[in-house]
């Protein structure tokens, strides 16, 4: 089956709507690509299929071929120019760096945002088709060679998520020395008051009866970065995933802000740039040697996106995951 090209599987998980599932899963996939990983992002989020917007690639379609559908492509393998938007060295550890800029992975997506005829019509299905059409993603998608997929999953424990798991533990195996793709495990999504936090736990307690390992908890939307003086202001309050990780006993994985820009980069296109001296996660963001227009909307989004304030903290994330990941795979 078409999950054999893969070498593991990320599930990214919450119990609530609105934390930033699929924000942080496009940031996992770019910050992946970065470090010069294969990457495919699967958007079972059927009523809400927003990761063709993140990318970029809303007017994009699947295409058929025998066996299946091919995913639609953010970009191929490629070498990007190099980017002082980060000098702490945080890039070069991953072994992406190159002589004449930086070696990116590729990146593909699939989600029913491709299929629908009109991307403005609701989805309004019963469980079964829901169901049919979840275990027909996990079949029916012909990916690349991957070393990791992430599949951006809807809010709560719902049919979805059931057909999902049902899936993937019938074609997937825990240990990655099997020739079954390995389902490498979650990352759950939080924001830090209380009222999250408490809807994400039932997703922990999920998991732990459902045995998918829990590779970590991220808070999201954890302060709000000034986009003029570049001051982080908690407005929802802070600390709550980090708690809850203690409380379960899993990985916290990193805080992640509030910042305008990534916004804008998502819904215009538009390049981050930042005052001088702007500080995220205690490291000051470099200026470009190159003059970068404000405003610019040239380059792909994985280039733009390295200028952005949250690029370093994923960067950490990611490589901390990563690592992870491989050192219990050694160990099991």
């Amino acid at each position: 089956m078409p999950l054999e090209n893969i070498n593991n599987i990320v599930l990214v998980l919450s119990g609530k709507g609105g934390v930033g599932k699929s924000s942080i899963t496009t940031q996992l996939a770019l910050t992946l690509s970065l470090q010069g990983h294969s990457v495919g992002v699967l958007d079972i989020d059927l009523t809400g299929p927003s990761i063709p917007r993140f990318f970029g690639i809303e007017e994009s379609k699947v295409r058929q071929a025998p066996g299946g559908w091919i995913p639609v492509p953010v970009h191929d393998r490629q070498t990007l120019s190099h980017s002082t938007a980060n000098t702490n060295g945080t890039h070069s550890e991953n072994g992406a760096e190159k002589e004449g800029g930086r070696e990116i992975g590729p990146l593909s997506c699939m989600s029913l945002g491709f299929i629908l005829a009109n991307r403005k019509d609701a989805v309004i299905w019963r469980g079964p088709k829901k169901t049919a059409m979840v275990r027909q993603f996990l079949t029916d998608v012909l990916w690349p060679q991957l070393d990791y997929l992430l599949i951006d999953t809807p809010p709560g424990t719902s049919d979805e998520h059931i057909s999902l798991l049902e899936t993937l533990l019938k074609h997937t195996s825990p240990s990655p020395s099997s020739v079954a793709p390995h389902l490498a495990g979650a990352v759950v999504v939080t924001t830090p008051q209380a009222i999250s936090v408490s809807d994400v736990k039932k997703e922990l307690n999920f998991c732990k009866k459902t045995g998918v390992r829990v590779l970590g908890v991220v808070e999201n939307m954890a302060g709000y970065v000034c986009p003029n003086c570049s001051e982080c202001t908690h407005v929802f309050s802070k600390g709550g995933g980090k708690a809850m990780a203690e409380e379960f006993g899993v990985p916290f994985l990193g805080s992640v802000p509030l910042d305008p820009l990534f916004v804008v980069l998502v819904e215009e296109g538009t390049r981050p740039v930042y005052p001088k001296g702007t500080v995220i996660g205690g490291k000051t963001l470099a200026e470009r040697e190159e003059i970068v227009e404000e405003g610019s909307k040239e380059g792909i989004l994985v280039d733009k996106y390295r200028d952005c304030s949250l690029a370093t903290l994923f960067d950490d994330i990611v490589r901390n995951l990563v690592e992870d990941i491989r050192s219990r795979d050694l160990g099991a």
